[in-house]
């Protein structure tokens, strides 16, 4: 069995099948939570290995593949986004958005409420709230998935825990 960079090189299609069992759980996990959607994170943790498998020689570190994998995640979320917002104000500008109604949507837990709330903040601040709390990552580490310093992960931080509180009433700590 190999383990890591070394094995794609040795062994290719065996070492990249084993680089994905790996990753490829906490990649759809990540996904996710930046998403919301399933499908969605599916597609874009599909997205992110046939990138980074693409350009696995050019990889400055290949022991850092999660990492690597994080950035390339957070990046393609990012333009989905992106592609999101065009398409949403293009569908606005010819009127043919139909209105969504979240008001059918049952609540039956707190989490759910939180989960929705969560959405509801900038994804930039909702990656760092992620990366920190859920990924468990530290300051530095999340500051490397997206490429910014760490004063600015602190900010993130902060105005999304400001975010999360003022839609949920100021109850979080």
């Amino acid at each position: 069995m190999t383990t890591g960079a070394e094995g794609v090189r040795a062994t290719g299609a065996e070492a990249i099948a084993e680089l994905y069992a790996r990753h490829s759980v906490s990649a759809f996990r990540l996904a996710y939570l930046l998403t919301g959607d399933s499908d969605q994170a599916e597609d874009l943790v599909q997205d992110a290995f046939v990138k980074l498998i693409g350009r696995f020689a050019d990889l400055r570190s290949p022991e850092s593949f999660d990492a690597y994998l994080r950035r390339t995640l957070v990046n393609l979320t990012y333009g989905s986004f992106r592609r999101r917002r065009v398409e949403r104000s293009y569908l606005a500008r010819t009127h043919a958005a139909a209105a969504v109604s979240t008001e059918g949507l049952p609540d039956v837990e707190g989490r759910d409420a939180l989960w929705n709330q969560l959405l509801q903040i900038a994804p930039r601040q909702r990656a760092a709230l992620v990366l920190r709390y859920y990924e468990d990552l530290t300051e530095a580490q999340t500051a490397d998935v997206l490429g910014c310093s760490v004063r600015t992960v602190k900010s993130l931080v902060s105005r999304g825990m400001q975010a999360m509180r003022s839609l949920q009433g100021g109850d979080l700590p």
